[in-house]
């Protein structure tokens, strides 16, 4: 359609007479040609002068020069007084002093094919057609991108895949191949495409056979998808699953041995020992999990002094450390005990173990030495709860006096000193 503008006392431009239609132009309304030719924009489509609508572009273009394009624009007719809205792909140009307006509506197939075309797209997957008999490949703009080839290069046939493929990949698309091509079934396979700048993307084909009337090959067709960053992402959960597969045995495994070595240390007792006139009986409830495995430890001890010795322990964090940590310790104090020293002295000492002697070992423990002759209990504590006696039917804790002796139980790295409680209660 060529339009004439018209202008007003002013100058400004008040509507834009019909001059031409092409024999393409079908009115909505069912005018013939010769009732559109020659008359007012306005007066013919008078919907145009909606805000942001044709008339307006027109307006713009006329006064600018500047060409309008819009693939999918809204336009209303009036059709016996009811609007009719349809989309169409309007372009408008200035020629001189007239413009031209062209128009074309869009039918629900071309709007089905931008359709497709916008999922092709969003899905990186890009469609071919090769007839097998004249030897032609139709491939959809999307698949060029995806191939990495301009859209004049030549397609490449499903039978030179494996010249664009990896080399290792060459197996799969030979069965890809045979499948499709020799027993005539349909076929899919994933392989990595070598782009011509060099790149690799991990393309997964589908393809079918399409058969003539009498049941021979005419052709093959499917499509292309981009899966790059799918199997990347399997990639990275595969290994992601692998790392965690083997931490989880390597903390079963430490889990073990860490029990092995608790259960070696502190073996599990049957029954009551009895040592010196003495019945000692072990119950063990700790608090942690069984994969969590702490430093607790308990002893008994008969010395050559005829005293027995009595200690509980714990040792700060849980693991392979700490069961190591309490082995030191609890040793450790068993050979300061044949000295022949008090509870106060044997917690000083141990003490000092485990400032020099551990990888900064914190820990708390209580120490006893009973004398069955005279039935006394001498014990200190460093940090721990104090023992609780029962007698008669009635349990209490040990009442705790501050001694003149002190024992430092601490990291090194703090120096701060705390001290050792020791008391003498006849038992």
């Amino acid at each position: 359609m060529i339009l004439r503008p018209e202008f007003d006392a002013d100058g400004a431009v008040r509507d834009f007479r019909i001059h031409h239609l092409n024999r393409h132009v079908a009115d909505l309304a069912g005018r013939p040609h010769s009732a559109l030719s020659g008359g007012s924009l306005l007066e013919t489509y008078p919907m145009t002068a909606q805000s942001g609508g044709v008339f307006e572009k027109l307006e713009h273009v006329h006064a600018t020069g500047e060409p309008f394009r819009a693939q999918r624009m809204a336009t209303t007719t009036l059709v016996d007084q009811i609007p009719l809205t349809t989309f169409a792909r309007i372009s408008i140009t200035r020629h001189g002093g007239e413009l031209v307006l062209t128009w074309r509506a869009d039918d629900e197939a071309t709007r089905l094919a931008d359709l497709l075309q916008h999922a092709q797209r969003l899905g990186r997957i890009g469609g071919f057609e090769e007839n097998l008999q004249t030897g032609e490949i139709i491939w959809n703009s999307q698949l060029f991108e995806l191939c990495g080839l301009l859209p004049t290069d030549p397609p490449v046939p499903v039978s030179q895949l494996a010249q664009r493929a990896h080399p290792d990949d060459a197996t799969t698309l030979g069965r890809f191949l045979r499948t499709l091509l020799h027993h005539r079934r349909p076929a899919s396979t994933a392989f990595r495409m070598q782009s011509p700048d060099g790149t690799a993307r991990y393309i997964r084909v589908v393809a079918e056979p399409v058969p003539d009337a009498r049941g021979d090959l005419l052709a093959v067709r499917g499509a292309y998808q981009d899966v790059s960053s799918q199997h990347w992402t399997e990639v990275a959960l595969a290994a992601t699953r692998d790392q965690l597969a083997h931490r989880e045995k390597q903390a079963a495994e430490q889990n073990r041995l860490t029990l092995q070595l608790q259960h070696a240390i502190m073996p599990p007792t049957t029954g009551p020992i009895h040592t010196l006139g003495l019945h000692v009986a072990v119950r063990y409830r700790p608090a942690e999990k069984g994969h969590m495995v702490g430093g607790d430890w308990y002893d008994i001890v008969t010395l050559p002094s005829r005293q027995v010795l009595l200690s509980v322990g714990d040792i700060a964090g849980h693991g392979i450390e700490a069961a190591t940590s309490m082995v030191v310790l609890r040793n450790a104090l068993r050979g300061l005990a044949a000295t022949g020293a008090g509870p106060g002295p044997l917690l000083g000492w141990l003490n000092t173990v485990a400032h020099f002697l551990t990888d900064n070992v914190t820990a708390t423990a209580v120490c006893a030495l009973y004398d069955p002759a005279t039935r006394i209990l001498r014990w200190a504590r460093a940090g721990h709860l104090p023992p609780v006696l029962v007698r008669q039917g009635r349990a209490e804790p040990l009442p705790m006096v501050k001694a003149s002796c002190w024992a430092p139980w601490a990291r090194p790295s703090t120096r701060r000193a705390r001290s050792s409680w020791r008391r003498t209660t006849r038992c």
